[in-house]
């Protein structure tokens, strides 16, 4: 009985026990099935699906290729806010660091008045010394601000290439701000004027560095016209604008409507410019040349407020009264309006005085006509001399009494007009001023159209009639690199720089053609020119390739003693290469040994896709 009833209680302790063993093995299998659930949701809620989960026991192992140190840490954090931190086991890689893409080198730029500023990364082999120097000449005693950073990774084949095309740019452009990387430079300024921003877009196309991307964008400000003038006339001759001043494109539209139902058809070349007197300055000048077109002809001078209307002669009075009428009361408030019906002369026998101011294309200036006295002769003298060169003036005028009165603001008008051309003619009398010639101007017209207007008053007579030259604009006329080389082929064309036999020194008698291939390439500045050298077949090819060297390189420097600007200059032999004539002959000897200029064209760089191109490559396009 007693047996029984151990027995009994071995079997129900074991049997707990049992159980117990059950519910603890179940209670762990839940607990770690849940840590891992709930680990895994919160590494993937915050973007950590590189990592994977695994349970050992109560433990959690995090295991995977973390993208970075930074990336790992915020894993095991974001585990450790799910189980209690001490279960979770790290079991992570981190990318290697090697295989991380290296920094681009890119430097910003900017220019101002208040000195030179520098931010970026450059590579860590870079003449820290050079470069400071180079920005210090360039700030020309402004402050430098420096902040650039150094990093130490191969540096792209470019990268030197687009700095100094960069430091060209920064050199020429006082305000100015320049962004640089290896495979873009692209350059911001503000110029002066537009003759300057054309000069620096014509600098700054030049030397452009090859595979490199280079992007220009210069602004000039408006020019500020003072006063702001508009000339419209209607003449035998037709309609036509002596100056033509708009303050937006608004205006500019007004005013060429009213011009092209007057009849004017062809360029106004109207400038758009600050200094306008009033916002309705379209309004008040389209309702003026409506006015010239009314009378059948005359000229309207608006200067700022102030508007000038001239009627033809022979004008009915009625016909002027009801044009000036309307005129006066369409205008704006601001504006005041004078008009003239001129009357016929009574007496067409006496000559008027006249006083001729004329100037040739080599620069020489006449003066000839009647001054009241020797002061205004000696003050014409001086003028003349001051405007165009004391010895390019010849005086061939004649002291007379009786001059009409204003005389000499006339004389002196007209000298200041001749200086706005290349050459022509002014010749001033008593009632108008006649100018021609040729210019190299576009806006010569419209100035010389202000300056007499200025001078003499609104109402004064004059004829202009000045031809653009495109060869005589500083800007425009210069010639294209492609013209340079053939200026160069045609001066070499029947003569040649040559030698003394056997040596790179240039002969005493061919230094003539490098005086002319110096003043052609004088004028065709920045230029990527190379000057090849070429022998014939006799002698040793490696000596021969040598020989072309050496003259080439002698070329290079004797362009450079005569002050033309070769930075930009290649010297290359190419020996025995590329024959013209037969090498079996003497003439045809003398003819392979030579010197060739040749234009260096930069390739140009592949565009890079846009955002949008990319976006339109579709997905399985992998090439």
């Amino acid at each position: 009985m007693r047996l029984s009833a151990l027995f009994t209680r071995l079997v129900v302790f074991a049997a707990a026990a049992g159980v117990c063993v059950v519910s603890a093995r179940t209670a762990v299998t839940f607990i770690e099935e849940r840590s891992v659930v709930g680990v895994r949701e919160v590494l993937i809620d915050q973007g950590h699906d590189w990592a994977s989960v695994l349970s050992d026991g109560l433990q959690v192992v995090l295991e995977g290729q973390a993208p970075s140190e930074a990336h790992r840490f915020r894993a095991m954090s974001a585990a450790g806010s799910i189980v209690d931190a001490s279960r979770v086991i790290d079991n992570m890689d981190v990318v290697d660091s090697q295989s991380i893409a290296p920094p681009e080198f890119a430097i910003e730029i900017l220019r101002n008045d208040s000195g030179v500023s520098l931010i970026g990364l450059i590579p860590a082999n870079t003449d820290r010394e050079a470069l400071a120097e180079r920005i210090a000449r360039i700030a020309d005693g402004q402050n430098v601000t420096d902040l650039l950073e150094v990093a130490d990774y191969p540096v792209p084949e470019t990268w030197q290439a687009a700095l100094n095309y960069a430091m060209r740019a920064l050199s020429d452009l006082p305000r100015s701000k320049i962004s640089v990387s290896s495979a873009r430079v692209i350059v911001n300024a503000i110029t002066d004027s537009e003759l300057e921003k054309a000069e620096l877009e014509s600098n700054l196309s030049r030397n452009k560095p090859s595979n490199v991307r280079i992007t220009v964008d210069l602004t000039a400000p408006r020019p500020v016209i003072s006063p702001f003038t508009t000339r419209f006339a209607i003449d035998e001759d037709g309609a036509r604008f002596d100056a033509c001043a708009v303050d937006s494109r608004e205006a500019l539209n007004t005013i060429m409507a009213a011009a092209r139902d007057a009849g004017f058809a062809g360029n106004a070349g109207c400038i758009e410019a600050l200094g306008v007197p009033s916002r309705t300055w379209g309004n008040a000048v389209s309702l003026s040349i409506g006015a010239v077109k009314e009378l059948g002809g005359g000229t309207v001078t608006i200067s700022d407020t102030d508007i000038a209307l001239v009627a033809p002669q022979g004008t009915a009075q009625g016909t002027f009264d009801r044009v000036v009428g309307q005129l006066e009361n369409a205008l704006p408030d601001v504006y005041a309006l004078a008009s003239d019906l001129p009357r016929a002369p009574t007496d067409a026998s006496a000559g008027p005085p006249q006083f001729t101011i004329t100037r040739s294309p080599e620069g020489a200036v006449q003066l000839r006509g009647r001054v009241p006295d020797d002061l205004t002769n000696t003050t014409a003298a001086n003028y003349a001399a001051a405007k165009f060169g004391k010895a390019n003036v010849t005086m061939g005028t004649r002291v007379v009494d009786e001059l009409p009165s204003g005389w000499v603001i006339r004389v002196l008008a007209g000298i200041e007009a001749m200086s706005q051309l290349s050459n022509g003619s002014v010749v001033v009398d008593p009632t108008s001023v006649v100018v021609r010639g040729k210019t190299g101007s576009e806006t010569a017209q419209a100035d010389i159209s202000r300056l007499l207007i200025d001078k003499l008053g609104q109402t004064a007579e004059f004829d202009i009639d000045v031809e653009y030259v495109k060869e005589l604009d500083p800007i425009a006329g210069l010639p294209t690199p492609e013209e340079c080389v053939a200026k160069i082929t045609e001066a070499t064309t029947d003569r040649k720089i040559t030698f003394d036999p056997g040596a790179s020194s240039i002969t005493s008698d061919t230094t003539d053609v490098v005086d002319d291939i110096a003043d052609i390439l004088k004028r065709c500045p920045d230029l990527r020119i190379e000057i090849a050298g070429y022998t014939d077949s006799q002698g040793r090819e490696e000596m021969n390739e040598q020989l072309s060297q050496d003259r080439a390189s002698a070329v290079l420097n004797a362009l450079r003693s005569r002050r033309v600007p070769v930075s930009s200059f290649e010297a290359k032999g190419y020996g025995e290469a590329d024959p013209i004539a037969d090498n079996d002959t003497a003439d045809g000897r003398e003819a392979n040994r030579r010197i060739e200029f040749h234009l260096i064209v930069p390739e140009t760089a592949p565009e890079e896709p846009t955002a949008l191109e990319e976006a339109e490559v579709p997905a399985d396009d992998t090439e």
